[in-house]
């Protein structure tokens, strides 16, 4: 897939599909076009007992696009969970081009000064593609995943694509819509003018608990 431009590619989200690499090692990109799409819906999202209360207690200093490459990066290592990634030098690339253009974006937990865990993802009207997340220490993660969907919310977004649903990401709220609908949930979402929001006025972390369904 040499030649793929950032408009290239945005035009490919638009239209349902997305790039993804057989390895980290693999230099070509394939676009993938699930039967199944996987998606977090804003207003149905799962919080634990247990992770309210890590949220409430504030262990990272959340930021937004301050380190969007090194959150690419980090997303790209192996783990011991996850021993190879999609994530290649092409996609680095496009990713980094698309953030420079205003349309990715990151969400970052710091600790000490080190950024410890985060996720990036791609708009497109009132849409947010999320593309990988990482934690390098307990809860990270996890935490960067509320902090987006707070913004999403804040921000007017009306869908939050997930590509696939993991079993962590089910506990969260995530669902499987078919291709078909999930073409239509997009459609409807690219009509929608809305903003990211790197900045939360105060009280909004409580705000948004309060709303959110709670589990054990």
């Amino acid at each position: 897939m040499s030649g793929l431009t950032p408009q290239l590619l945005l035009g490919a989200y638009a239209a349902g599909v997305f790039p993804m690499a057989e390895s980290r090692a693999d230099s070509s990109l394939h676009w993938i076009d699930p039967e199944f799409r996987g998606v977090l819906p804003l207003d149905q999202m799962h919080v634990s007992r247990r992770l309210k209360r890590t949220l409430r207690q504030a262990p990272f200093e959340v930021r937004c696009d301050t380190a969007f490459a090194q959150v690419v990066a980090e997303c790209a290592e192996s783990s011991e969970d996850r021993p190879d990634t999609w994530i290649n030098a092409e996609i680095e690339r496009l990713y980094s081009a698309l953030f420079e253009l205003g349309f990715a974006h990151s969400v970052e937990c710091w600790r000490d000064g080190s950024l410890v865990g985060g996720l990036y993802g791609v708009t497109l009207g009132g849409a947010f593609f999320g593309e990988s997340m990482f934690s390098r220490v307990t809860d990270a993660s996890k935490v960067a995943l509320v902090e987006l969907v707070m913004r999403l919310r804040a921000g007017g977004f009306v869908l939050l694509d997930m590509q696939f649903v993991t079993a962590h990401l089910r506990r969260f709220g995530a669902i499987e819509v078919p291709r078909r609908r999930y073409k239509l949930m997009l459609g409807r979402a690219l009509r929608i003018q809305a903003e990211f929001q790197r900045e939360l006025p105060p009280g909004a972390l409580l705000t948004f608990l309060q709303s959110v369904t709670q589990t054990s």
